[in-house]
């Protein structure tokens, strides 16, 4: 070997050092508590609609929905800190009940109680910031403690965190400073910079590429997008509420156009895969078309898997981009009405597009975006298809002369 010449041994990649990189930071307990309980925390939003749909004096059901949105998130925002310091809290060795009373008292002191004059006024003002201000309280709290007993012992330490912590809120408040206003005013900007094709397909990008190296990319993104795009999904549905035309294209619903059966718009593949040659190939299939319809895609992804696949790992990249740009698209130019209100993912395909818009076009943008879903995974379904064809052969050659 010559002198010039650099050992493969002890060459590394970009990839082989960022791929460990993400996977630690998405395995730290702050971001496995916020992947964990931001979708309980929905119960929350579910529970607020209700209650508030129920005590709206007059107007129709689709009113009382409409004025009910945003203070509903304010439950939800509510709901959050209680489970998150939960949560998070035994994850750094904190007493649960401590750190999950110490986080609410800091929340409920920071509420914009100057901007409201009653409990409902109150949950509207707090609206969707109040899911940055959840976790952001949630995750203070918790560390805050934790490093006080890591320094002080687990007395001194406990009384010190929870001291600091509640005198910090009490301060802010005592200045006038309101962190829910601060919030608001932060998020203004990432909402205008969010309600663009380019953030849509970056955050599309980031989240199937994080999938295919076995990262769920929605839950690791969700704690900064999620609270941007409700927020901006609170103002189609107040815009709507007032007769106006709705400002955004770029919403929490919008993703039900791109990731039709999941990440990576997994439903056209599922439909594919059923005619599989293999039986291995069909059962995962089969087993994967009814979460399919509800948008949950975790069996395909863990039983094919499509984590860390190659061949299909390039379609499941490609073909939200695409979705994402058609289903841009058709809504700019008015072919099909913006999201108008917040529908959760779960709800199946077709009515969730449907429900979301009022506009019976959504329906027929769906069944658009999975013709060009099948499209564009056929021929890389049909390489896979002949490989695992071929290796289920020789298992079974392998098998019958070992016999």
């Amino acid at each position: 070997m010559s002198s010039h010449e650099t050992p493969a041994v002890g060459r590394t990649s970009l990839l082989d050092r960022l791929v460990p990189a993400i996977r630690s930071f998405a395995a730290l307990p702050e971001m496995l508590a916020i992947q964990r309980t931001l979708p309980i925390s929905f119960a929350g939003l579910i529970v607020g609609l209700v209650v508030f749909m129920a005590i709206l004096p007059t107007g129709s059901l689709l009113d009382r929905f409409a004025h009910s949105f945003a203070a509903a998130f304010g439950i939800m925002s509510s709901f959050l800190v209680v489970v998150l310091a939960f949560d998070l809290a035994p994850r750094r060795g904190v007493p649960r009940i401590l750190g999950t009373l110490v986080a609410v008292g800091a929340f409920a002191i920071s509420l914009p109680y100057a901007n409201a004059g009653s409990f409902v006024a109150l949950e509207k003002a707090l609206g969707s910031s109040g899911l940055f201000l959840a976790i952001g309280v949630g995750l203070m709290t918790i560390g805050v403690i934790a490093t006080a007993r890591a320094r002080f012992g687990a007395l001194a330490g406990s009384i010190v965190g929870s001291t600091l912590v509640i005198g910090l809120a009490l301060v802010l408040v005592a200045r006038g400073i309101s962190v829910t206003a601060g919030l608001t005013a932060l998020i203004a900007p990432l909402g205008t910079l969010g309600d663009s094709l380019t953030a849509l397909l970056i955050i599309t990008f980031a989240e199937t590429l994080l999938w295919t190296i076995g990262i769920h990319g929605p839950a690791l993104l969700a704690a900064v997008v999620l609270p941007v795009y409700i927020n901006l999904q609170l103002q189609n549905t107040d815009a709507l509420a007032h007769g106006d035309p709705l400002p955004h294209i770029v919403t929490v619903s919008m993703f039900i156009f791109v990731f039709p059966g999941g990440a990576g718009a997994t439903f056209p593949l599922v439909l594919l895969l059923l005619r599989g040659r293999t039986k291995r190939v069909r059962r995962v299939a089969l087993a994967s078309l009814v979460p399919a319809i509800v948008n949950a895609n975790e069996p395909l992804m863990f039983g094919l898997p499509l984590v860390l696949n190659p061949v299909l790992g390039v379609p499941f990249v490609i073909t939200p981009l695409v979705l994402g740009v058609v289903s841009y698209y058709a809504m700019a130019f008015g072919i099909v009405a913006r999201p108008a209100y917040y529908i959760p993912s779960t709800v199946p395909l077709g009515l969730g597009a449907f429900l979301a818009t009022k506009d019976w076009r959504s329906i027929v943008l769906i069944i658009v975006n999975l013709a060009i879903g099948l499209a564009i995974y056929a021929p890389f379904v049909a390489i896979y298809d002949r490989a695992e064809n071929q290796r289920e052969r020789e298992h079974e050659s392998e098998a019958g002369a070992a016999a």
